[in-house]
């Protein structure tokens, strides 16, 4: 299933989760609205001028109660189907094939290169085997040994060999970068 399947799931399942959140919410609101007249029609017989300030009042506040708690809920489940995504996408991404990841290495070294010049060069332990065989195969790196595994989902992060530079060139990285950048179009398409 390619990743943009993936997501297509996941906008839809968000936007079901949405709908229903939102059709709960609004019979929440309704019910709230009716508890509401009801009291402004109890009010209403005792007293007429002061009763009518009193149920304009109630049911201005009511409705603003109502309104806010239904905002705060489709704003929480909007917030938790982002993370939802964030995740799902991190994890797929994770996931894709060996060669993929060996040609993000593959990419991600000559910019290490030129950023850090030499040092230690850390990834997960699933890419240990194809890093060393990168890191010996190319005279241009032969100033970075490999460290030990880190728990990064793919990717690399490099320190100098002074160790005051750190680079971290991983995906949750990336992908961080993106989301933060992006995430206003992706809420804007996941919630219209």
């Amino acid at each position: 299933m390619g990743l943009e399947a993936v997501v297509g799931d996941i906008k839809e399942k968000g936007r079901k989760e949405v709908a229903e959140i939102r059709a709960q919410t609004e019979a929440e609101v309704k019910s709230i609205l009716e508890e509401a007249q009801e009291k402004a029609a109890a009010i209403k017989g005792t007293a007429d001028e002061d009763v009518q300030r009193e149920v304009t009042r109630i049911i201005n506040q009511e409705v603003s109660a109502a309104n806010l708690a239904v905002k705060r809920e489709t704003l929480n489940a909007e917030k938790d189907t982002l993370a939802r995504v964030h995740a799902s996408t991190l994890a797929k991404i994770g996931d894709l094939p060996a060669d993929f990841h060996a040609q993000a290495l593959r990419n991600l070294l000559p910019q290490a290169a030129a950023d850090v010049g030499g040092g230690t060069v850390y990834c997960n332990a699933r890419d240990v085997s194809i890093l060393k065989e990168i890191l010996a195969e190319n005279a241009d790196f032969s100033g970075f040994s490999v460290g030990d595994p880190v728990e990064i989902e793919g990717g690399i992060v490099v320190e100098s060999a002074d160790g005051r530079m750190k680079v971290d060139y991983s995906y949750r990285t990336f992908l961080e970068t993106v989301w933060e950048s992006e995430l206003k179009d992706a809420s804007d398409i996941l919630f219209p």
